[in-house]
């Protein structure tokens, strides 16, 4: 095969990466957007406290979720040319922020299962899932999440 047949696949397959990676992502941040706007009436806190606890409810409980996010290859191709050059990897970042507001969903998910409104105590904690470690495979976040489940008081009518 000819050479620049070969440099227009790989251009090809790149553009092609870079459309399915994008679109993927993007429609990934607005399910985040629409699902956290659908949980907007839930009381989240990293306090200790339970911030407008009510005496009346079920005893408070914990609750876990975990999320583990691959990056596509093309955002491991663009942060290896960033690792070269030097800078910051915006294409992680943007993953682990999407791990962490999903797992934080999760969370919120959960306790509206059990029957609770209101989350207290959350904690996020990231780790690497193989790739960055080993430089084998696909770097994957995976985000660990709890937080304890409570009652909250509804705020008052707003007139």
């Amino acid at each position: 095969m000819e050479p620049w047949v070969q440099l227009l696949v790989l251009l090809g397959l790149l553009c092609l990466g870079w459309i399915a990676g994008g679109y993927t992502e993007r429609r990934h941040i607005r399910s985040l957007r629409e699902r956290e706007d659908d949980y907007s009436d839930v009381l989240v806190s990293d306090l200790k406290t339970f911030p407008k606890a009510t005496v009346a409810a079920p005893a408070p409980r914990i609750v876990f979720a975990e999320v583990v996010i691959a990056a596509d290859y093309l955002k491991v191709f663009f942060a290896s040319l960033r690792r070269f050059f030097g800078g910051e990897l915006g294409s992680y970042r943007s993953l682990m922020e999407r791990a962490r507001r999903e797992a934080i969903l999760r969370l919120i998910e959960r306790a509206r299962v059990l029957g609770y409104n209101a989350l207290a105590n959350v904690r996020v904690e990231g780790a690497d899932v193989g790739g960055n470690a080993t430089r084998r495979g696909l770097p994957m976040v995976g985000v660990i999440a709890h937080a304890t489940a409570y009652h909250a008081e509804p705020p008052p009518p707003r007139f």
